[in-house]
């Protein structure tokens, strides 16, 4: 019998102890689909002075900000992104995915334009904005509600950690208070608009149940979406600066995949996980180098969860 036919896990036809976000897709869609991701030239307001100045200590210019020519419009980016992904996969459905900075941090009127405007694009099957809890209005969330009924929607929500102390050292400017506010507004006021959210391991002072701890208030909220980040030291940040000066050391890789499975165990079982790890910018990494090995720690999560006889949302206890 093979890993495949003993896996005691429902949402994976393969040997994942995980609802992968390749096998939602698959099964939403009934077809592999590729996600663009857009930088429509906002800012944070954590970065602008709104909330404070800077960004988050590990922000180095917003998530994926250097990898997107932003000279280019939306939909040039937006056509970009399909030739690239065609030259690895025969793909007929995208998702654009408006992804750098915070993309909601615009007025009620210039959010619904540009919402339209994507989910208009050539074989989008799919909208997915990434913006903060303390940017989205219920007036934006009537706007998210409305495109909602012309095409499926995800909103990401970065939350990065529960522990509010930790949070105002890595300089979030919101609490969780403000957080868990705004995903009940998004529940309630858009009610066929997914949620996911954002947690990062590894940050300054945070131990592993600390990290558990915010796994299992991201399990009470039961999302549909989780990205689980790893924390990156990268170059001109003010992380990096902390880490030279010798006041901040990395997970290393085994203790990273042991918190990773300890969290999928705490999980609802039927929420998707798009990510078990994150990308650092390879020139921009400082730390730690691990990490540029993603598929090792990819294949090392799955032995982990095969060792320990386990799988996404054992141990998971709904309210």
């Amino acid at each position: 019998m093979s890993q495949v036919d003993k896996n005691p896990y429902r949402y994976s036809d393969t040997n994942k102890r995980y609802y992968t976000y390749d096998y939602y897709l698959k099964r939403t869609f009934g077809e592999k689909c590729g996600k663009i991701p857009l930088d429509l030239g906002f800012t944070c307001p954590n970065i602008d002075g709104t909330k404070g100045y800077g960004g988050c200590i590990y922000c180095s210019g917003g998530s994926g900000a250097r990898t997107i020519d932003t000279l280019k419009t939306a939909k040039e980016q937006y056509i970009d992104g399909i030739e690239k992904l065609r030259k690895k996969w025969e793909l007929d459905s995208f998702i654009p995915y408006l992804q750098a900075y915070t993309n909601s941090y615009t007025s009620v009127e210039n959010f619904e334009k540009i919402l339209d405007h994507v989910s208009d694009f050539e074989g989008a099957v799919m909208v997915d904005i990434a913006t903060r809890a303390d940017c989205l209005e219920d007036e934006k969330i009537a706007v998210l509600n409305r495109l909602s009924k012309k095409i499926p929607v995800t909103v990401e929500l970065g939350l990065q950690t529960a522990d509010d102390g930790v949070a105002r050292l890595i300089n979030r400017c919101h609490d969780f208070s403000v957080f868990k506010d705004c995903f009940l507004r998004i529940r309630k006021g858009a009610p066929n608009v997914k949620i996911g959210i954002h947690i990062i391991n590894g940050l300054p002072t945070e131990n592993r149940e600390k990290m558990k701890k915010t796994a299992t208030c991201v399990a009470n909220l039961h999302p549909d979406v989780v990205k689980i980040h790893l924390l990156h030291v990268l170059k001109n940040t003010r992380l990096a600066r902390i880490y030279e000066r010798g006041e901040y050391t990395p997970l290393d890789k085994d203790e990273y995949v042991s918190i990773v499975c300890d969290q999928l165990e705490l999980l609802p079982p039927d929420t998707v996980i798009e990510r078990v790890t994150g990308d650092g910018v390879e020139s921009e990494l400082l730390a730690p180098l691990w990490s540029r090995k993603k598929v090792m720690v990819i294949n090392d999560i799955d032995k982990e969860l095969f060792r320990r006889g386990t799988y996404q949302g054992i141990y998971y206890k709904e309210n």
